[in-house]
């Protein structure tokens, strides 16, 4: 089969890697991982973009290398060959290998951020959608006294203690060590993210199996939904997280 990829950039390498051990042929394009910043509409308008842009006739499939990521991929409309998109909340169920050892490590480790070398070197969203991004149009990114400044002491209160502190939930790093990585330096920069922050910090070994099944063409109804052209994908808010309906629906 002849494979078109559509990927946000955090698995690079990861995909690459898999890519190259796929009996396909793969095309790939990593697509930037500020999308998931500038809201779901926003985000499923892009990544729709480029879905119309692939040549159908040149292709058997176009895999998509994202999960739901916050309905950021609901709506999204397979044009002239199928979509196959795996069943997952977000990018981590990739990472780890499937969706029920995400939610086994979630439910036991509470109030943990993850970090791969794909967040650590991507860094945060800049150019058009670092302008774009939420933070930024909520004023988010100024400090306490700047928001006093713009919207008097009350407000500004409510909105940092609301918004302001985005981290106040997590308490842990989890570094998942994925077997791509050229040396100990994104582990050792995770390690010492934690140590400023004052959390903890785990290693985690990765799964690399579900990316390698998606490009391997092995889509498992289980892991995978194959989207037909003329179809949609939704969320399904079950063990499924998304299927697929009419797109005139």
């Amino acid at each position: 089969m002849r494979l078109k990829l559509l990927s946000c950039e955090i698995f690079l390498r990861e995909f690459c890697a898999c890519v190259a051990r796929s009996p396909h042929t793969v095309d790939i394009e990593f697509l930037a991982k500020g999308l998931h910043d500038i809201g779901c509409d926003e985000m499923r308008a892009r990544l729709q973009a480029a879905v119309d842009r692939v040549e159908p006739r040149a292709y058997d499939a176009l895999l998509l290398g994202y999960g739901l990521c916050n309905n950021g991929i609901v709506g999204l409309t397979a044009r002239g060959v199928p979509l196959v998109v795996p069943r997952a909340h977000d990018c981590i169920t990739l990472f780890l290998g499937s969706a029920a050892r995400y939610l086994d490590y979630f439910q036991n480790h509470p109030g943990v951020f993850f970090k791969t070398t794909g967040w650590i070197e991507r860094g945060e969203a800049d150019g058009e959608l670092g302008q774009l991004a939420l933070g930024k149009k909520l004023g988010l990114q100024q400090s306490f006294e700047e928001m006093v400044a713009k919207y008097g002491e009350d407000n500004a209160r409510y909105l940092w203690q609301e918004f302001g502190d985005l981290a106040r939930h997590y308490r842990q790093f989890t570094f998942i060590e994925m077997g791509v990585e050229p040396d100990a330096s994104f582990e050792q920069r995770a390690r010492e993210e934690a140590a400023a922050r004052g959390w903890a910090f785990e290693k985690l070994a990765g799964d690399l199996g579900m990316i390698q099944r998606l490009v391997n063409g092995e889509w498992n109804e289980k892991e995978f939904l194959v989207v037909p052209p003329g179809r949609r994908i939704v969320a399904t808010y079950d063990d499924g997280i998304i299927s697929a309906e009419a797109a005139t629906a």
